[in-house]
């Protein structure tokens, strides 16, 4: 996990589902969000406490956001992450990053139980889109 061919993949999609989004722009959650829409990404904001952010619609769940997200990133506590990762394998999402603290040993072995492409336990997405850029 965590190649440069596997984070190149995920930073090249362009529709992201960001579970964990949040509206406190001092919060990771909101920082992801707002770097996905700034590279032009689309980006969907999963928050069950959230009717929106910055007028972007949130979604209470992956399976209740819309079916084209590439890539699901994660900025949650391990258990959420857990079951979101489930979530977004059963709806054909093969990308998932998981960001450092949201990953688990079992989040970890539903990706590699589904050959999907993740990223966990390494870089942050926020570090990474920036280097990338340069």
């Amino acid at each position: 996990m965590n190649t440069i061919e596997e984070i190149d993949s995920i930073l090249t999609s362009h529709t992201f589902a960001v579970a964990g989004a949040s509206r406190n722009p001092e919060k990771y959650g909101s920082m992801v969000f707002h770097a996905l829409k700034n590279d032009g990404k689309s980006v969907y904001p999963i928050n069950p406490n959230a009717a929106d952010i910055d007028g972007v619609p949130c979604y209470p769940s992956l399976s209740e956001a819309p079916a084209d997200a590439e890539v699901a990133v994660f900025i949650t506590p391990p258990p959420v992450t857990e079951a979101g990762v489930a979530e977004a394998l059963a709806r054909g999402i093969g990308k998932i990053w998981m960001q450092p603290g949201a990953e688990s040993p079992k989040a970890i072995a539903l990706c590699e139980e589904a050959n999907a492409t993740a990223v966990a336990g390494g870089p942050c997405i926020l570090v990474m889109l920036k280097t990338r850029k340069h």
